[in-house]
């Protein structure tokens, strides 16, 4: 049984039940924010406006990575075409492209389906090196593979106005007032001597 303080006429029994069904995939973006791949904890600033400004770039990218998942799901075992259900407590069933990916592990285009994690993995497979013979230098580049270079050609789904509507509707976080408490080294590395 589940109880709400919103009433019937603004939230329906249904609705209800899928708000509640949705707050897996906010526990899952938690989880990744904490431990998986964002790795939030530990933190170890102890002044105030750095703890804030650590939280809010881990929010930022969680908010990034909700948008890859997004734009990269063609390639990963994600249900791109997921069925409507009349009823929420009714079982989820897959649509036919999801069950054709499971079964195969490759995509409409016959190219190989992985997961999130290790599609990422994938591309960073594509580097750039630097090779000295006998005194000549040169830049040789990896040939993408075809799924990297479909990654590469996935429709631009994020908008700057995005990250701006999110970053202004975090309470108690404006953007400037954060950033501006950055120091000048931020994000330079810092050379090992």
């Amino acid at each position: 049984m589940l109880r709400t303080s919103v009433t019937a006429d603004h939230l329906d029994a249904p609705s209800v039940v899928t708000a509640y069904k949705q707050l897996a995939h906010v526990e899952r973006d938690f989880r990744h924010i904490k431990a998986d791949e964002l790795a939030l904890r530990p933190i170890h600033h102890r002044l105030e406006d750095r703890v804030r400004a650590h939280v809010l770039i881990c929010m930022l990218a969680a908010y990034l990575v909700w948008h890859l998942r997004a734009a990269l799901a063609p390639l990963t075992y994600t249900d791109t075409q997921p069925h409507s259900r009349a009823n929420p407590v009714a079982p989820t069933t897959r649509s036919t492209t999801a069950t054709r990916k499971a079964s195969r592990h490759r995509d409409e285009t016959d190219q190989p389906v992985r997961s999130f994690r290790t599609l990422l993995t994938h591309l960073g497979t594509l580097t750039r090196n630097r090779i000295h013979i006998a005194g000549t230098e040169f830049d040789q580049l990896t040939e993408p593979t075809p799924t990297q270079r479909r990654a590469f050609r996935v429709p631009r789904r994020f908008r700057t106005v995005d990250l701006i509507e999110f970053t202004s509707g975090m309470e108690g976080m404006a953007c400037r007032s954060v950033v501006g408490s950055f120091p000048r080294s931020f994000g330079r590395k810092r050379s090992r001597r």
